[in-house]
């Protein structure tokens, strides 16, 4: 599995601690930024991992900026995203189960490290369940057109 990671300068840290958790895991990954704490905008980088995603270069993605709820607006905007706001592991376990979530958004100041890569965890080594979620995953991305 790749990974696209992204942030703007207010989920840099964050970004920083979980491409560390990816790098143990064994985890292939790109980081396309941001890498400063100078302000920035947040859906340059949601577009980055988006693209990412749907060129076919990554499989997955992870946004961060500070609440995560920015970069979950800009990325699913993107044709093609299902992008996922969690901060706990459930949820982070049923967007992928029930919604195949591939884009997991985070905040940084939100969540502490310890909870965020829990999250990451969960919803890293949870498979989409298909079945009668696949017809609602479908009706979603129907809404695109």
């Amino acid at each position: 599995m790749k990974i696209a990671i992204g942030s703007d300068h207010g989920g840099i840290h964050l970004k920083e601690t979980l491409k560390q958790h990816l790098e143990e895991r064994k985890i292939d990954f790109e980081d396309v930024g941001t890498y400063t704490e100078d302000s920035c905008d947040y859906p340059d980088f949601a577009l980055k991992v988006c693209e990412k995603i749907t060129d076919g270069s990554a499989e997955r993605g992870i946004l961060v900026c500070g609440t995560g709820i920015g970069m979950s607006l800009a990325a699913n905007k993107v044709k093609g995203i299902r992008a996922a706001l969690c901060g706990d592991v459930f949820s982070a376990t049923m967007s992928r189960e029930h919604n195949n979530a591939n884009v997991l958004c985070l905040g940084e100041r939100v969540l502490g490290p310890g909870l965020a890569t829990m999250v990451l965890d969960a919803w890293l080594d949870t498979e989409f369940a298909g079945g009668r979620h696949q017809r609602r995953v479908d009706k979603i991305m129907a809404i695109e057109k």
